[in-house]
């Protein structure tokens, strides 16, 4: 199953506030073996959030959003998974009895806005302040606020996908290829070794050099073990037989 994130929020375009949840998810999720697919910015559009979800759906994607689910007028993620799932939006009675538990007489008006939910959600608990994210089907939704959301967002990792966890993550070996070849004159080498090596996932990053560093080339091989050290062993032979001008430089090499 595919990862989306979508960050939500005008602030987070308009450089007010930096972006913390990609680089955050990315850690906590390869921590369990997982990847992301994509990621998404997004302002404060209702539609905009709502189309986003649709797409998402539509293609079976597990969706970690965060933020917009405030109570002021500018939080419209709510209203936009309600649009997107075409459920009404229903004030949840556990929800909202969490608010009062956690604010009192504070909790009303306003803050109790924060349990209405696309009918049908499951609540997503908040240990910071008990003010629940929610979930529809496989979309989560929980608060921009980090000492909120991360908490949150591994919480719904472990409890509604432990399944997906991998006990064994992939690696990834590093090579680095010093000289003047350009990456598209090893492209046939990497599009050999991937037809050898079904399921490696290779990169490559090109640098034209700077005074003091030739131009190289690094090439990562990702996959299990045994796949991604078999691919570093194979390509490194295929550059050394093609190209035997150029240097290697191990990054990263299997052990």
């Amino acid at each position: 199953m595919d990862i989306t994130l979508l960050v939500i929020g005008d602030e987070i375009l308009r450089g007010k506030r930096q972006d913390k949840p990609l680089p955050h998810l990315i850690t906590v999720l390869r921590q369990r073996g997982l990847f992301l697919h994509q990621a998404s910015f997004l302002g404060d559009d209702e539609a905009q959030i709502a189309e986003a979800l649709k797409v998402a759906r539509s293609a079976g994607q597990l969706v970690l959003s965060c933020g917009g689910i405030g109570a002021t007028p500018d939080d419209r993620t709510r209203q936009a998974a309600a649009a997107a799932y075409e459920q009404p939006l229903l004030r949840h009675p556990e929800a909202e009895a969490l608010i009062i538990a956690e604010y009192g007489e504070r909790a009303r008006p306003h803050r109790v806005l924060m349990a209405d939910f696309p009918a049908g959600a499951a609540l997503i608990p908040n240990p910071v302040n008990r003010v629940s994210g929610f979930s529809m089907e496989h979309a989560h939704f929980v608060p921009g606020f980090p000492e909120m959301a991360w908490p949150m967002l591994e919480w719904v990792l472990d409890q509604r996908y432990g399944h997906l966890h991998d006990a064994a993550p992939p690696v990834e070996y590093r090579l680095r290829v010093v000289g003047t070849a350009a990456e598209g004159d090893l492209l046939t080498l990497m599009e050999d070794l991937l037809a050898r090596h079904p399921g490696l996932q290779l990169s490559s990053l090109p640098s034209r050099g700077e005074p003091g560093r030739p131009r190289h080339i690094e090439f990562g091989f990702r996959g299990t073990p045994t796949l991604a050290a078999a691919a570093y062993h194979d390509f490194e032979v295929a550059v050394r037989r093609d190209f035997p001008a150029l240097q290697h430089e191990p990054l990263a090499p299997p052990p």
